[in-house]
């Protein structure tokens, strides 16, 4: 494999498929000696719901009792 002339070089498909990386995936590169190791982020679930909670509409709190009724409501 060859190193393109910015720098860039294409991860086989093999290898993506394995590690289920596509286009936009993040990756993190690791230097290990004179190797250079290719790993994909673990995920922190709690860290990804709360940039998703925080690029949502605030919610109100509801009190109790509203929502008591309007689940009576609905049935």
């Amino acid at each position: 494999m060859k190193v393109g002339p910015k720098g860039q070089v294409v991860i086989p498909r093999a290898l993506r498929k394995a590690l289920k990386i596509h286009p936009g995936s993040k990756v993190i590169f690791v230097l290990e000696g004179d190797k250079i190791v290719l790993k994909k982020p673990k995920v922190d679930s709690v860290s990804l719901m709360e940039s998703i909670a925080k690029k949502g509409p605030s919610v109100k709190r509801i009190p109790p009792h509203l929502y008591k009724k309007e689940l009576s409501e609905r049935t």
